[in-house]
């Protein structure tokens, strides 16, 4: 008896490691149809017998319709050595299309997405640049190159201690691309897994190739520059109704002023954007607006 209540209890313990390890894989693909400014939904990572199924299915996974920013920001130039020695410098790239990748070498989706990075810069050639700007804290220069030589990264790896983030406006989560145009300007944000098909239509969208699917732009309130997160009217999960059109002003500069206290050290209207299932956020921001309703109401008594 003891021995068959042993057995049961291994059993189950391996169970739920099985079913965690499912439930984190789950979350680490980010499926095509999140648009800039939406929330993110979570849908399966591709499993190996995935990665040698047909054409089709990655048409599965492309977006219906392509977003970019309409107000897209230059491009943060940067003049370093890539881990090879070789200099670097963003004003070469100009009339190609530029993903900027960060990601790290423990980062499990970062490791998942190598190939596909590695089969788009096969794919677009010179017409395309990739650049990996490694978020590992403890690497060296050397252990990054023998990484990519490991992993057969046809990109250049540079080290993101170079402040390189900063630029960005800090990187929330990893993986994080960044899409700039032929132009040089910002023009959209991934964070998380995307499906190649994805990449593949953005990129040939901004080459000026016929795409299948309608082209849609936005203004950038935060969905890629958390510092324009001061120009939004709106915010995710926050319910400005009841407010005059000078108190929605107010609850949102103080949005945009006050810090959010769930550790994140961004304000609480960046932090909404950033993460609409913060709750820490979220409750503060409604904290916020009822504090400026009640001031109406104070006034209005008096």
């Amino acid at each position: 008896m003891k021995k068959s209540y042993s057995l049961a209890i291994v059993l189950i313990a391996v169970l739920g490691t099985l079913a965690t390890a499912l439930a984190t894989k789950y979350a680490l693909r980010v499926t095509a149809a999140n648009r800039a400014g939406e929330p993110h939904k979570l849908a399966p990572a591709r499993g190996a017998q995935q990665e040698a199924s047909s054409d089709a299915d990655d048409e599965d996974d492309a977006p219906k319709v392509i977003r970019f920013a309409s107000n897209g920001e230059p491009m943060p130039p940067f003049l370093v050595n890539d881990v090879e020695g070789h200099v670097l410098s963003s004003a070469q790239w100009r009339g190609r299309v530029v993903i900027v990748n960060f990601w790290a070498t423990w980062c499990p989706p970062c490791r998942e997405e190598i190939p596909e990075m590695i089969s788009l810069a096969n794919r677009f050639g010179d017409r395309l640049q990739i650049v990996g700007v490694s978020e590992d804290d403890d690497a060296s220069p050397d252990e990054l190159r023998d990484f990519a030589h490991n992993e057969k990264i046809n990109y250049p790896i540079v080290m993101g201690n170079m402040g390189i983030s900063r630029e960005y406006g800090g990187v929330p989560a990893l993986p994080t691309s960044f899409l700039i145009d032929t132009n040089g300007r910002v023009v959209q944000k991934h964070v998380g897994l995307y499906p190649p098909a994805v990449y593949d239509r953005e990129i040939r969208a901004l080459l000026g190739e016929h795409i299948d699917v309608p082209i849609e732009t936005f203004v950038d309130e935060g969905q890629i520059f958390l510092r324009n997160a001061a120009n939004a009217t709106d915010l995710p999960g926050v319910d400005f109704k009841g407010l005059n059109a000078a108190q929605k002003r107010v609850a949102l500069k103080r949005l945009n002023s006050q810090s959010c206290v769930c550790g994140c050290k961004l304000t609480i209207a960046q932090c909404r954007i950033n993460d609409s299932s913060c709750s820490v956020s979220e409750r503060l921001a409604a904290q916020v607006v009822k504090e400026v309703a009640a001031s109406r109401g104070a006034a209005s008594a008096r």
